[in-house]
């Protein structure tokens, strides 16, 4: 299995999360483990990693990929949403740096079968973890008309969302929507010529919808990058890779509100309300590639990295 997955911002990662020897990093969003094994490395002797992805084609990938380090590596078949559980089943009560790599990898867009890409013809599937039941097919063909607008303008940022969910419903009236090639065929006559010359291709904003929706990606990191910083120790750091704005949104929302969690009115001097800081923000602009990298990795073009460091909680 050739499961090739380039990290993206490999260095600036590193140098962000200060991997240390012996010390306990959990890779998210382990992929083809291109940041897990330079992590692997650096945070021996001693160190463990655990590493979770939901995609089982990537679980045998980085697997094979990390064997050398087979003894201090733990990968574990979930989504990331359950980060919290994994690392708790692991055996561990806290950890020292958490990476999580948002999105989809540059093995399922390149594989047809898998249905995310808007450039090749294959099943409408769009699942992250196969063994999900539900699929970019069933939400196309099933939901209603409104519903289906509201996926692609909220999750899409899609300005034609209204025009291209009433040409879907239009078109599965007569036969039922099975692959990308004919929905790409619909997006091209939903949307005005003089706009498809505008923004690169006209169905990468309705992909990208349904794939968020089919995986409930925006729901899972919020709950994700919570718990994340729940198991972080103190001085432990979380990074976070993002790849389109509603992404970063949350997690820049998220980093702003642990940092400055209180709630008491700007008017009062001193504060009342009790809340501590959890998050101390390290990076108060994302982090963006370089233009070597991008001119190696064109995927890399909107890509943005956060990072925040865990602070202790208690006064004094």
């Amino acid at each position: 299995m050739n499961f090739q997955h380039v990290p993206i911002m490999l260095n600036e990662v590193l140098e962000y999360m200060e991997i240390k020897s012996g010390g306990v990093y959990v890779d998210g969003t382990l992929g083809g483990a291109g940041h897990s094994i330079e992590i692997a490395r650096r945070m021996q002797p001693g160190g463990r990693l655990i590493g979770i992805d939901q995609d089982e084609e990537a679980i045998a990938a980085s697997s094979e990929r990390l064997k050398e380090f087979k003894d201090s590596v733990i990968i574990v078949h979930n989504n990331f949403r359950n980060i919290k559980s994994v690392v708790e089943n692991a055996g561990f009560s806290a950890v020292d740096g958490i990476l999580m790599d948002i999105g989809v990898s540059s093995h399922q867009i390149d594989q047809e079968e898998r249905g995310f890409s808007y450039m090749q013809d294959g099943p409408l599937d769009m699942r992250m973890d196969k063994s999900r039941a539900l699929t970019a097919e069933d939400l196309l063909n099933d939901l209603s008309e409104k519903e289906l607008s509201r996926i692609i303008k909220e999750y899409g940022e899609e300005n034609w969302a209204v025009r291209i969910s009433k040409f879907i419903c239009d078109e599965r009236s007569k036969n039922r929507i099975k692959t990308t090639g004919q929905l790409v065929e619909i997006i091209k006559k939903a949307i005005p010529a003089a706009a498809r010359k505008e923004g690169g291709h006209p169905a990468k904003r309705t992909f990208q919808a349904l794939r968020i929706a089919v995986n409930d990606e925006l729901r899972v990191l919020e709950s994700a990058v919570k718990d994340a910083v729940s198991i972080l120790a103190p001085g432990g750091r979380l990074a976070v890779i993002t790849f389109h704005s509603l992404e970063d949104r949350i997690v820049k929302t998220l980093f702003n509100s642990m940092e400055k969690p209180c709630t008491c009115p700007h008017t009062i001097p001193i504060c009342m309300c009790g809340k501590q800081p959890e998050l101390k923000v390290v990076t108060r602009k994302p982090v963006t590639a370089t233009q070597e990298e991008l001119e190696l990795n064109s995927r890399a073009k909107s890509a943005k990295l956060r990072v925040a460091e865990r602070v202790s909680s208690k006064r004094g």
